[in-house]
């Protein structure tokens, strides 16, 4: 993502690429390398508070491990720059209000990178199932069939071309145990949030605009495992979350599995791989870069052409220059309250339980479209010979959740340990000094 912006922020007419930082100078090194007809000698580090401190800057876009999005992002308002920050917007639920904090306290414009908000045809198609066009708005599906070639494991180890403490930053700093440090990070609880807080933070922002939700829903319910192939990742790669808003229901799911042993392809629901479903009850949207209505045949009723919101950095600067903070299409709350639905979908899943398919069947029986995909859920494993009488599905309580306070006020299981651990996964423990302060 790093590199993507720098190449279409050095394009541009209006703004000046001055520093570049990465922990890892090869990085640097192709970066330059991508962009040395339109780049002027910036200033180059690896220590990203080198930049912070330099007046010559104005703005800084993070695209760092998920670990570091809100410390990052709290230093840069700190020092008096407004920040353009990658989803998810932060790493734990409790980082997001100190972000909030900070943003407020130094009256800095904080942007967060769920360019979807700014995409034409699903603003379009959100207005339209809005408008009461297919009838009832009944559940939301967002879906995520994305596939990886297997993670490497290896003996554990520490790598020597880069300030490894650094990279861990807030996190314990323990050995690699597998081959690829970069990207890899993501399929680490310690630095990343899983595929539900890579892809899915922008599916689940979507989905919250289908229902108008800007707040948190009262309830979430996770579950998963990883399958297939046997390698060090810690985040599951078959994953549904369920969001229990008062009116309409939001459903994840996570397929990392092809459809059918054999062969590369993924499945695909309503015509996608990854994206939205909004169900009525006159039919559906569907889509990710534009979208379209189609009837309960499946027959298109309207199309909404899409520009993958490439306006989306334009809406950053724009704000910049007028200090208009409620201009932004991706401000700071509203990405602190998608990287939270994240983050409570993954809590409830790991503090959940090896289950029976008939105690996920019902668990998720008080939400009858999350039973539906649940059951087509078994039988995508099942055609991979995966019995899940033997290979079980981690199965999470329901966390009661306090809009007010962003607590979990108790779980369904009445697990006193569960509820223990639950709310310490909603700040963690951050390694000095690489800590963000109660008071930002």
């Amino acid at each position: 993502m790093g590199r993507g912006h720098l190449k279409r922020l050095s394009a541009r007419k209006d703004v000046r690429v001055v520093a570049l930082c990465d922990l890892d100078e090869r990085a640097i090194a192709g970066a330059l390398k991508d962009t040395e007809s339109s780049l002027t000698a910036p200033f180059t580090c690896t220590d990203a508070r080198e930049i912070m401190s330099r007046p010559d800057v104005d703005v800084i876009v993070i695209a760092s491990g998920n670990h570091w999005h809100a410390l990052h992002a709290v230093w840069v308002c700190q020092a008096g720059k407004d920040v353009y920050v990658e989803k998810p917007m932060t790493h734990t639920v409790w980082e997001g209000r100190k972000l909030i904090e900070a943003a407020e306290k130094y009256g800095r414009i904080v942007q967060v990178g769920t360019q979807y908000r700014s995409e034409t045809g699903l603003a379009a198609g959100i207005d339209y199932v809005r408008s009461g066009e297919l009838g009832r708005l009944k559940h939301v599906h967002a879906i995520c069939f994305s596939g990886r070639k297997p993670s490497v494991r290896r003996a554990p180890w520490y790598p020597d071309f880069l300030d490894y403490n650094l990279f861990c930053g807030p996190t314990p700093m323990i050995p690699l145990e597998r081959e690829e440090l970069h990207w890899e990070w993501h399929l680490s609880w310690a630095t990343g949030n899983g595929q539900l807080g890579n892809n899915g933070a922008h599916l689940l922002d979507i989905a919250r605009r289908f229902i108008g939700a800007d707040t948190l829903p009262r309830r979430v319910l996770g579950l998963g495992g990883r399958f297939g192939p046997d390698d060090f990742a810690d985040t599951p790669n078959t994953q549904i979350a369920v969001y229990d808003y008062a009116d309409v229901p939001l459903i994840y799911e996570g397929r990392g599995l092809p459809a059918r042993p054999g062969t590369t392809v993924l499945d695909q629901v309503n015509g996608i791989r990854v994206g939205v479903v909004a169900h009525c009850e006159g039919g559906y949207v569907s889509g990710l870069v534009g979208c379209a209505a189609y009837d309960p045949a499946g027959k298109i009723i309207k199309q909404f052409g899409g520009d993958g919101g490439r306006g989306h950095m334009d809406n950053f600067l724009n704000a910049v220059r007028s200090r208009r903070a409620a201009d932004l299409a991706a401000p700071a709350t509203a990405g602190h309250v998608t990287a939270a639905m994240c983050h409570y979908g993954n809590i409830s899943l790991r503090v959940g339980e090896a289950a029976e398919p008939a105690a996920i069947t019902r668990a998720l029986e008080p939400i009858p479209a999350a039973t539906e995909i649940g059951r087509s859920m078994q039988q995508h494993l099942g055609m991979h010979g995966i019995d899940l009488t033997k290979q079980r599905l981690a199965l999470g309580p329901w966390l009661e959740i306090d809009p007010a306070t962003e607590g979990i006020t108790q779980v369904s299981s009445r697990d006193e340990a569960a509820l223990a651990r639950a709310r310490y996964l909603l700040h963690e423990v951050q390694r000095p000094p690489f800590v963000i302060p109660e008071k930002v």
